[in-house]
């Protein structure tokens, strides 16, 4: 191959990428514990918040491992696929719109370009409560690592489902 096909290649890929897995929320990080010291930047567990942006008043709160070291400061490095998520109401409850019956809500990649973190929001009607799921995936196979966490609507709150 030659390099301008290798370059071209490379972009187009690039460009699938960011169209695929750029986040459909921004996150915010809380806070960190450092967890393998490295010189070049330590490994670190996070507590990032995203506020579901279908839903005024619910944050999402997901924890998840960072991986320090050279690959870790450069954005190179593959994450591991553990993650925790806990969703509160943080405010009044107002929906912008109809939700789906299940959607993806935040999608944050954990390498640089197979490996990828999704919450998805799920509408149970019959419980008048929003679950959300945390999981990760990867261009061949994913995690069946997983958790997961409900908030119920308040009293006189009803979901509008599409």
């Amino acid at each position: 191959m030659t390099h301008t096909l290798l370059r071209a290649s490379f972009m187009a890929v690039s460009a699938a990428w960011l169209a695929g897995v750029a986040p459909l929320a921004h996150s915010e990080e809380v806070g960190s514990v450092n967890t393998n010291f490295h010189l070049t930047g330590s490994d670190r567990v996070v507590v990032e918040a995203y506020d579901d942006p279908d839903v005024a008043g619910i944050t999402c709160y997901v924890s998840r491992a960072r991986t320090g070291g050279i690959k870790g400061t450069l954005g190179i490095a593959e994450d591991p696929t553990e993650a925790s998520i806990a969703c509160r109401q943080v405010g009044a409850i107002h929906f912008n719109g109809p939700l789906r019956q299940q959607s993806d809500v935040f999608s944050e990649r954990m390498s640089l370009v197979f490996k990828t973190l999704h919450v998805v929001r799920v509408v149970d009607p019959k419980r008048n409560t929003l679950v959300y799921l945390t999981y990760s995936d990867r261009v061949a196979t994913g995690s069946a690592k997983n958790s997961v966490t409900a908030v119920p609507m308040p009293a006189g709150t009803t979901i509008p489902v599409k």
